[in-house]
């Protein structure tokens, strides 16, 4: 147990650096290419964050674990929206804007109620599979063709800097140190909630997802601190679309993946709190305090209904 501790401490340590380095270098990237901070975060910083889950989602299907490959997508999309974005408005309500909510905000929702849809046949297979992950490339094609303004000044520690080499490097350094922080620490968590004799759904959706997402959690609160809000909402709904059109996508490719009752009934909730998410965005442009506290609310009833199951 100790071993267990002392290595999620770690995981930690790298969480953090990783998120700040993400952070830093996508900035000056942005600016070097005059590429807005919402399109980083929704494609750079998003990918770099979503590696705990791909790397989590892929090794639990080929070992045949579905509960825990399904669950951690599932259950770290839940994390996402309502402990992280909860506890970022909590901070500092969140201002949006017509290109988060009507663009990126509905894709993330038709994205999840398909892939709902698609799971009372019971299984998510290769060909819906390589559907999510062509929907992924479109996106992506779509946001290299778009050119938008830059919405924020830049950061004041990066004034008079510009992108070269030496950023790339500190970028990947990001990406490594999130992907081996995320790893260590559901390896961490696992030990530790196996010893507690949990279900593999229960770990998949809530301890391993947790620990998954604390890329995503990290990268908000440097990034909050850094005053990028536009970064930190595409950070966000960019981590939950990689999550089911990269991650899903490209394991339903290598590995079909049957579906149980307790997955369906997640990805309900899941669905049900995208759309709150969005009309949460979209009255007043913004996601108050008391909404941010709502959305932790319901994270933490879902938490307790599923280790109370």
């Amino acid at each position: 147990m100790f071993i267990d501790i002392a290595t999620f401490c770690a995981s930690a340590i790298l969480l953090w650096f990783g998120a700040n380095w993400i952070v830093a270098s996508a900035a000056l990237i942005a600016r070097k290419y005059n590429v807005s901070e919402l399109v980083i975060g929704l494609t750079i910083v998003a990918l770099g964050t979503s590696a705990p889950e791909f790397l989590v989602t892929v090794n639990a299907a080929m070992r045949g674990h579905n509960d825990i490959s399904l669950s951690n997508v599932v259950g770290s999309n839940i994390f996402n929206l309502g402990f992280i974005l909860g506890l970022m408005a909590v901070i500092k309500p969140l201002v949006s804007n017509r290109t988060i909510v009507y663009r990126d905000g509905v894709l993330l929702f038709l994205t999840t109620a398909g892939i709902l849809a698609v799971s009372f046949t019971g299984e998510l297979g290769r060909v819906f599979g390589g559907c999510l992950m062509a929907l992924l490339i479109s996106y992506l094609v779509y946001l290299g063709f778009k050119r938008e303004a830059h919405g924020e000044e830049e950061l004041e520690e990066l004034e008079g800097k510009t992108a070269n080499w030496q950023t790339a490097g500190v970028l990947v350094a990001g990406f490594v140190s999130i992907a081996a922080g995320g790893h260590l620490m559901v390896t961490a968590a696992t030990s530790i909630a196996s010893e507690l004799g949990v279900s593999s759904w229960v770990i998949g959706v809530t301890i391993v997802a947790a620990g998954t997402s604390l890329p995503e959690l990290v990268t908000c609160l440097a990034a909050s601190m850094r005053g990028k809000n536009e970064m930190l909402l595409g950070n966000l709904i960019g981590s939950d679309f990689f999550n089911f059109a990269g991650v899903l996508g490209l394991t339903c490719m290598l590995k079909p993946l049957t579906v149980s009752a307790e997955a369906s009934s997640g990805l309900i909730v899941l669905v049900g709190m995208v759309g709150l998410v969005l009309i949460m965005l979209r009255t007043g442009w913004k996601v108050t305090r008391l909404e941010g506290a709502l959305l932790i609310g319901i994270n933490l009833v879902r938490w307790a209904r599923d280790f109370m199951a």
